[in-house]
């Protein structure tokens, strides 16, 4: 009796560990049902999103970059300073503009057949932030007289380590699941950074050297606009965009002030909810 009552409530045990973790159930097919998005079907009323990226204050003093372990890029660099803070009349560039809430995250959108481009160029990665859909395609072309070593570090994606020489092929690669952000650096030259903002939606931007900013096709609906840099940290907003409505969206970083939780100065990759 006590064994059949020992082998009852081991059978209770596991059944109760399959229905928790979905096997045996319905449970992972109801939960894929869950994250199915529907596809957005446009009805030609989409608005858009920009603006200016602005800096109040004095900037941090840009820091001197040690190239003198390759000569390359020693005569291929321009600029021998850092440029984590790019600020120019007071415009804040490098920043990456996206939409969480509304419909960014009711609905499916297609993936863009354009690559995005990370070239390296003057020992540095150009654009050092920049911003790509999930599964889109990711080139990596190196411009400089020198080898370089490119290697994303991401958390939720594939990380990947690949040397690539003067004059070589571009490396084409892509990102299988959102992520923000997923650093990327160069194995050669450890003053090489960039950031890479992977999402399910192709409503993101980044400002440019004026601070200009701007998000196209729009579905009309109340969204948080997040403003993410890399070592000035987060911030955002919140825009309701009617139909067919241009709406301007500026924000400024104020010298001195911690923004978060967007910091990535160090430390893991940052992930969208």
């Amino acid at each position: 009796m006590i064994r059949k009552l020992a082998t009852i409530a081991l059978f209770a045990m596991v059944a109760a560990m399959l229905i928790s973790s979905g096997c045996g159930g319905h449970g992972s097919k109801n939960k894929n049902k869950e994250e199915a998005k529907p596809v957005y079907v446009s009805k030609g009323d989409e608005g858009t999103i920009s603006g200016t990226v602005s800096f109040d204050g004095v900037p941090p003093a840009a820091k001197s970059i040690d190239m003198s372990g390759d000569a390359q890029c020693m005569s291929a660099a321009s600029d021998k300073k850092s440029d984590e803070v790019l600020v120019t009349s007071g415009k804040l560039a490098n920043v990456l503009v996206y939409l969480k809430g509304g419909p960014a995250d009711k609905f499916s959108f297609p993936v863009s057949s354009d690559a995005v481009v990370l070239d390296q160029k003057g020992c540095r990665y150009h654009p050092r932030t920049l911003g790509i859909q999930v599964n889109q395609k990711f080139e990596v072309t190196n411009s400089d007289p020198t080898t370089h070593n490119v290697h994303p570090s991401p958390r939720l994606n594939k990380e990947w380590n690949q040397s690539q020489t003067a004059g070589q092929a571009p490396i084409v690669n892509s990102f299988t699941k959102k992520e923000l952000m997923v650093p990327v650096k160069c194995n050669q030259h450890n003053w090489m950074r960039a950031n890479v903002g992977v999402l399910d939606h192709p409503f993101f931007a980044v400002s440019v050297e004026n601070g200009s900013y701007t998000i196209k096709g729009v579905p009309p609906g109340t969204y948080t606009v997040v403003f993410w840099h890399e070592t000035l940290g987060e911030q955002t907003q919140q825009v309701t965009v009617a139909a067919k409505e241009s709406k301007t969206q500026d924000i400024t970083y104020k010298s001195g002030t911690a923004y978060a939780p967007g910091s990535m100065q160090i430390g893991p990759a940052l992930v969208l909810p």
